[in-house]
């Protein structure tokens, strides 16, 4: 349960489904970094023993997935171990697309980004495999990767749900930091110094940490503004990263129709917006869009339900911390954080899926009040 953030209980129904109560405080953040050393070392001597290291990050990887990507590929480098960053070159956003053509310039760092088919082929026995802002196996970029690998390394910051990587040699899940790159930005500092971290690196990693964490607004604790302190100790260029995450008026324009299609719900601080059937939207702007509905006033928890551009209807939902939004959406086959949480489902309409979501919702404040 400390890898949900405590305060709640599980109970295992007899048709083995798991069921969560609770859950419904923020985990408090450590302020002793003695974990991080331990793991980071721990780390050092699996990356030694290996002859290349593999990286990856969920589907349709965001700058925390991508920068958390690129930290732990450093970690090898540091080591004297050839690390490789796994991406889909064909599933990308439009921030991340937009660091690729600055990774580009970094040849040494560009020739170490493959595809799925490329790091199969290269894959030994002796390979680690680091899995990195996700721990559902049916999340990460290619499963067969996952498979492949005779050791695995699992490094995230969101709460531990049902479905779990099983076959890993070392687990370092904190569900009180911000991002993923905000815990590899500590393991770094345990690593070797004999390599220094790069700006465009550092750069990555430090937008990582500004995307998670709403700049630095939403679970941010003390040990989020170190990470940050030391990324910019070593180079990391703050206009750069507000170059990366800028958007164009399109964007602004889908999210804003996405906005006014919105209803409330509860009592009337629940709001609910969705997307037209024939519309497909990409999973960072539903996400947007639950974001900037919860920085209205009155709002204490928002539901985006949209059709995604994979054919399935996403949901991406948000709260300030009174509704466990993670609960909710691991009741329709999702999970995330508290306050932070989305899921995927296969209905064929926008319908379907709101009455779902309202159903859910109906227990979950039945539930709350018994």
């Amino acid at each position: 349960m400390l890898g949900r953030g405590g305060d709640q209980v599980a109970i295992k129904h007899h048709d083995g489904k798991i069921k969560f109560y609770g859950g419904k405080t923020n985990p408090v953040e450590k302020r002793t970094r003695v974990r991080a050393r331990v793991i980071s070392h721990a780390l050092r001597d699996l990356i030694q023993d290996s002859d290349r290291v593999f990286v990856m990050g969920h589907k349709m990887p965001d700058m925390d997935a991508i920068g958390a990507s690129i930290g732990v590929r450093k970690m090898a480098k540091m080591n004297g171990v050839e690390g490789y960053v796994v991406v889909n070159f064909d599933q990308l956003d439009a921030s991340v697309s937009r660091l690729m053509d600055e990774v580009q310039q970094d040849e040494e760092l560009y020739d170490h980004m493959l595809m799925p088919e490329e790091a199969l082929e290269l894959m030994t026995e002796r390979s680690l495999v680091v899995i990195v802002d996700t721990h559902r196996p049916s999340m990460v970029i290619d499963e067969r990767i996952l498979d492949k690998a005779q050791k695995v390394v699992l490094i995230d910051h969101h709460r531990r749900g049902e479905e779990f990587i099983n076959n890993t040699v070392l687990v370092y899940m904190e569900p009180y930091a911000s991002s993923t790159a905000e815990l590899v930005t500590e393991l770094l500092e345990y690593q070797p110094k004999n390599e220094k971290l790069t700006m465009l690196e550092s750069t990555v990693m430090l937008a990582g940490i500004v995307v998670d964490t709403k700049s630095f607004t939403l679970r941010t604790g003390s040990r989020t503004f170190e990470a940050a302190s030391y990324l910019r100790t070593n180079g990391a260029d703050t206009v750069l990263v507000q170059r990366l995450l800028k958007e164009d008026i399109e964007t602004y324009i889908e999210r804003s129709k996405l906005i006014e299609t919105v209803e409330f719900v509860g009592n009337g601080d629940i709001a609910i917006a969705r997307g037209q059937e024939e519309v497909v939207h990409s999973s960072v702007l539903i996400a947007q869009t639950a974001d900037i509905l919860l920085t209205m006033q009155g709002i204490s928890a928002s539901f985006v339900v949209a059709k995604r551009d994979d054919g399935k209807i996403g949901i991406s939902a948000r709260s300030l911390g009174e509704l466990n939004v993670q609960v909710i959406m691991e009741e329709l086959g999702g999970g995330g954080h508290l306050t932070n949480s989305a899921c995927q489902l296969s209905v064929d309409t926008m319908d379907e899926a709101i009455t779902m979501l309202k159903d859910v919702l109906d227990q979950y404040v039945e539930r709350g009040n018994e």
